[in-house]
C-alpha cells in the first residue's frame, strides 16, 4: 500500500513536470513565431487597436440611423484626414524651422562658448579627470606598441562601392512607402475588422471554449478595459498638450502648437513618449533665447504638467482602467520592445491587458493575474495575519485602516464609521486569528505564535486609541471573556470594543475562564447580566457544555453568548441551542444583534428607535411622488418579474416606507386577497425598515441566524433565508423604500449582483419619475383645455 501511494505521489510530480515543460515550450514557441511573424502581426495588433478607438463613433453612427458600411466609411474617412492633416501640419512647420534655424546659429555658438568656459575652468573634479585621461593615454600608447611595424606586410584597406543613383534612389522608395504601405495595410484591417465585428466575436467565442456566458464576459471585459484605457490615455494627452502649447505659445517658444501635438502623440508611450516629446521644445528654447530665461520656464512649465498629468489627471481619469500593476507595465514595455521594436513599445500596455483579462477566465494562464494584475494577491485578512506573524504591527495597523476606509464617505457619520470597524472585526481580525488558530499545532513555530500573541496585544491598544468608543457612565451590562487561551482573550478585547463603540456599557476580561488561577466567578460583578465567551476551538461543544455547567450553578440569572469563532456549522449551534439553552453565534454582526435582542428584552434599547433624524423630510418627500397611483401598478409588476428572473429567487419585493406601515405593491409575498397597489405591512416587522434606518443596501444570507429576524412570522411562514435590499432613493438621496429580493434558501451576493440590483432600483426610480413628470404634465394640458373652453363660453 505504500509503495502505491510512493508511485501515485511520484506519477503526479512527474505529470506537474512534463505539463510545466510543455508550458515553457509553447510559451517559447509563441514568442519565436511573434519575432518572426513581425511584419503580419505588427499591422494587425495596429488595426485591431485603432479599431477599439473608431468602433465607438461607429455605433453612435448606427444609433443615429446610419447604415453600417457609410459608418465605418464616414469614420475611416475622418481618421484619415484627421491623420493626414496632422502630417501635413508637421511638414509645414518642420519646413519651417529648418529655414528659421540657421538665424539660431550665433545663439547656439554663444550659448555652447559660455557653457564650454564654465566646463573647462577650474573645478573639484579637474584631478579625477586629468587621472583618468592619464590612464586612456597609457592604455592607448600600450595596445599601439602591440600593433605589427613590419613593413613587409602589405596594409589593406576596404572600399565600399559607391552607390548608384538609382540604388539611392531605390533606397529612399523604400524608407517613404514602406511606412505608407504598412498604414494602408493597417487602415485595411481596421475596415475589415469593423466591418466583421460580429463575426469576428463569435468566432472568438467558439475558441475560448463552449461557455458562451465565461466566453462573453472575458471579451466584453477585455473590450472594456483596452477602449477604456485608450480613450482615457487620448484625454490624459489632449489635457496635457493644450496646456504645453498654451504654455509655450505665451514663453515665446516657435511652432508651439506642433510641440503641443507632438506631446499628445508621443506620450502614447509609456514613460520614454513624455521624455522625447519634451527635448525638441526645451532644444529650442535653448536655440532661440540668448539668455536662460526662455530655457528655464520651458523646463519650469513641462515638469508642472508632468507633475499636475501624473499625480491628479491620471489617477482620476485612469482608476484601474487596465488592472495592470505598475512594475508589470515597465517589464511589458520592456518585452514587447525588444520584441517588436518602438511599436511594441506603444502596444505594449493594450496586449498585456489582454493577458490579464484571458488569465482570469483561462484557468492555464492563472499565474499571470498573480504576475502582472494590480489587486492585491492576498486577501485582507491573509495581510493582516502576515503582518502580525512578520512582527509589523504598523503594517497591520494600516492594513486595518484602509479597510475601513474603502467605501467610507468623506463626510461619514459616527454610526457609519461603528459600521466599517464592526466589519473589520467581522471580516478581517477575526478570519485573521481564525487561520492563526487552524495552523496553530500544525505549521506555526513558537515564534510565529509569540509574534502574533504579542502583535495582537499591540494592535488592540492602537486600534481602540484610533478609534475610541464614546464615554458611558452607565453600569456594565455585558462582559467579554475568552474560554481557554490567549487568542480567546484578545478576540474577547475586541468585541467589547465593538460593543462599547454602539453605546453598550461593556469589558473585557484579561485572564481565560478555564485555564484562570483565581475564581472566575467571584471576578464576575454582580450588575452583570450578559456573559459573552469567545472560543476558537473546532469542537466547541465540550467547553460549551463545560463553561455552561461551572457559570449555570452559581449565576442562573446570566445570560450566556458562545461566540464559536472556530466552527459555524448549523448542526453544532443547533445541538448547543437544544442541549444547553444558550445562545451560539459566529460573526461579530450576529453577537452584537443577539446582545441587543438580549438587552432590550432586560429593559434596555443599545440601538436605539429605527428613525433617522431627516425621518419628517422623508415621509414628506414619499407623499409628494404619489408612488402609490394605480397607474404604476405596471411599472411595478415589470420590475419585480426582472429583478425575480434575473437573481433566480422565489420572491423579489418594492417595499415604500410609510410612517406606521410599509407598503408592498404587486408583492406576491403579502398581497394575498388585498389589491395589488393595497398590501402592507407593519413597519416595525418588516426588514427594509432597518435598511432605511442604515441608508444603505441590506444583505441578511441567513435570516434564521439574525436576531432581529429570527422571529418574524411571516418570514417563518413563508420559509424565507435570504434577503437582499438596496435602497430606492429621490433625486435629493432621501430614502423612500427599497428593492429587494428573496429566497427560500441561504444564498450570497457578489459585488457585481449587488450592483446591478443598484442598478435595477434607479432605473425604477427613473422610470417612476418620468411617468410622475409626464401625468403632471397631461394634467396640466387638460386643465388649460379646460380652463380655455370655460373662456370661451357665452
Amino acid at each position: 500500500m505504500h509503495n502505491e501511494n510512493l508511485s501515485s505521489t511520484q506519477g503526479n510530480a512527474t505529470a506537474r513536470s512534463l505539463k510545466t515543460m510543455a508550458g515553457f515550450v509553447i510559451a517559447a514557441i509563441i514568442i519565436l513565431a511573434l519575432y518572426v511573424g513581425q511584419e503580419i502581426f505588427i499591422p494587425l495588433a495596429l488595426s485591431i487597436l485603432l479599431a477599439f478607438l473608431l468602433e465607438p463613433l461607429v455605433s453612435r453612427l448606427k444609433r443615429w440611423g446610419l447604415p453600417q458600411v457609410p459608418s465605418i466609411a464616414l469614420v475611416v474617412l475622418l481618421a484619415l484626414s484627421v491623420l493626414g492633416g496632422a502630417a501635413t501640419y508637421f511638414g509645414f512647420q518642420l519646413s519651417k524651422l529648418s529655414q528659421e534655424l540657421p538665424k539660431y546659429q550665433d545663439t547656439i555658438e554663444q550659448k555652447l562658448t559660455s557653457v564650454q568656459s564654465y566646463t573647462s575652468g577650474p573645478s573639484v573634479w579637474d584631478g579625477a579627470v586629468s587621472t583618468l585621461n592619464t590612464i586612456q593615454s597609457s592604455i592607448a600608447s600600450a595596445n599601439r606598441s602591440d600593433e605589427t611595424t613590419d613593413p613587409n606586410v602589405q596594409q589593406v584597406k576596404v572600399v565600399a562601392e559607391e552607390a548608384s543613383s538609382m540604388d539611392e534612389a531605390m533606397q529612399w522608395a523604400g524608407r517613404i512607402f514602406g511606412p505608407l504601405a504598412t498604414a494602408g495595410i493597417v487602415f485595411l484591417f481596421v475596415v475589415l475588422i469593423l466591418l466583421s465585428r460580429k463575426d469576428l466575436h463569435d468566432r472568438l467565442l467558439r475558441l475560448l471554449g463552449g461557455n458562451l456566458n465565461v466566453g462573453t464576459d472575458a471579451l466584453d471585459e477585455a473590450a472594456t478595459r483596452i477602449g477604456t484605457y485608450l480613450r482615457m490615455q487620448l484625454l490624459v494627452n489632449v489635457t496635457y498638450g493644450i496646456p504645453m502649447a498654451l504654455g509655450l505659445w505665451m514663453i515665446g517658444v516657435p511652432a508651439a502648437l506642433m510641440w503641443g501635438l507632438v506631446a499628445v502623440v508621443m506620450r502614447f508611450i509609456p514613460y520614454a513618449g513624455p521624455m522625447i516629446s519634451a527635448i525638441f521644445p526645451i532644444t529650442l528654447a535653448f536655440a532661440v533665447d540668448p539668455s536662460w530665461n526662455m530655457v528655464l520656464w520651458t523646463l519650469g512649465l513641462i515638469l508642472m504638467l508632468e507633475l499636475v498629468s501624473n499625480n491628479i489627471i491620471e489617477p482620476w481619469l485612469y482608476g484601474e482602467s487596465t488592472g495592470l500593476s505598475t512594475l508589470s507595465i515597465i517589464l511589458a514595455a520592456t518585452f514587447w520592445t525588444s520584441l517588436w521594436g518602438p511599436v511594441g513599445l506603444i502596444l505594449s500596455t493594450p496586449l498585456t491587458a489582454c493577458l490579464l483579462v484571458l488569465s482570469y477566465y483561462v484557468p492555464a494562464l492563472g499565474f499571470l493575474k498573480i504576475l502582472i494584475g494590480s489587486e492585491p494577491v492576498l486577501t485582507p485578512q491573509q495581510r493582516f495575519y502576515q503582518r502580525l506573524v512578520a512582527d509589523d504591527v504598523d503594517d497591520a495597523m494600516e492594513v486595518a485602516e484602509d479597510y475601513i476606509a474603502e467605501g467610507l464617505p468623506k463626510k461619514a457619520t459616527p454610526e457609519v464609521v461603528v459600521r466599517h470597524v464592526n466589519d473589520f472585526y467581522d471580516n478581517v481580525a477575526i478570519p485573521a486569528i481564525r487561520l492563526f488558530s487552524n495552523s496553530h499545532n500544525t505549521i506555526a513555530s513558537a515564534e510565529h505564535r509569540l509574534r502574533l500573541q504579542q502583535g495582537l496585544k499591540f494592535f488592540n491598544h492602537a486600534f481602540q486609541q484610533k478609534y475610541p468608543a464614546p464615554a458611558n457612565d452607565s453600569d456594565i451590562k455585558v462582559l467579554c471573556i475568552g474560554a481557554r487561551w490567549e487568542v480567546d482573550i484578545l478576540s474577547s478585547a475586541m468585541l467589547a470594543h465593538a460593543l462599547r463603540l454602539r453605546h453598550v456599557a461593556a469589558q473585557s476580561h484579561a485572564e481565560a475562564f478555564i485555564q484562570s488561577q483565581v475564581d472566575m466567578m467571584a471576578e464576575i460583578p454582580s450588575d452583570i447580566k450578559i456573559l459573552c465567551i469567545s472560543i476558537f476551538h473546532q469542537q466547541p461543544l465540550a467547553q460549551i457544555r463545560l463553561l455552561q455547567h461551572q457559570i449555570g450553578q452559581q449565576r442562573p440569572d446570566l445570560e450566556l453568548v458562545f461566540a464559536t469563532w472556530g466552527n459555524d456549522e448549523d448542526e453544532m449551534r443547533l445541538e448547543a441551542k437544544n442541549r444547553f439553552d444558550v445562545e451560539v453565534v459566529s460573526s461579530v454582526n450576529e453577537l452584537l444583534l443577539s446582545i441587543d435582542v438580549l438587552l432590550m428584552q432586560q429593559g434596555e434599547n443599545p440601538a436605539r428607535q429605527l428613525l433617522n433624524d431627516n425621518e419628517a423630510e422623508r415621509l414628506e418627500a414619499l407623499h409628494e411622488l404619489q408612488l402609490l397611483q394605480p397607474d404604476n401598478l405596471p411599472i411595478y409588476e415589470q420590475y419585480i418579474d426582472e429583478a425575480r428572473q434575473a437573481f433566480d429567487v422565489k420572491y423579489a419585493q418594492i417595499s415604500l416606507v410609510d410612517e406606521d406601515w410599509v407598503n408592498t405593491p404587486a408583492s406576491p409575498l403579502y398581497a394575498q386577497n388585498e389589491h395589488p397597489m393595497e398590501a402592507k405591512v407593519p413597519r416595525q416587522q418588516c426588514v427594509c425598515s432597518h435598511l432605511v434606518y442604515q441608508n444603505e443596501e441590506l444583505i441578511i444570507e441567513d435570516i434564521a441566524r439574525d436576531p432581529r429576524f429570527a422571529r418574524n412570522k411571516r418570514l417563518g411562514q413563508e420559509k424565507i433565508r435570504f434577503y437582499a435590499g438596496v435602497p430606492l432613493r429621490n433625486k435629493q438621496g432621501l430614502v423612500m423604500g427599497s428593492l429587494c429580493i428573496l429566497d427560500k434558501k441561504v444564498r450570497s451576493l457578489s459585488e457585481d449582483d449587488v450592483v446591478l440590483l443598484k442598478a435595477l432600483a434607479d432605473d425604477l426610480m427613473t422610470t417612476l419619475s418620468s411617468s410622475r413628470d409626464k401625468q403632471a404634465k397631461l394634467e396640466e394640458i387638460e386643465a388649460l383645455q379646460q380652463a380655455q373652453v370655460v373662456h370661451e363660453a357665452p
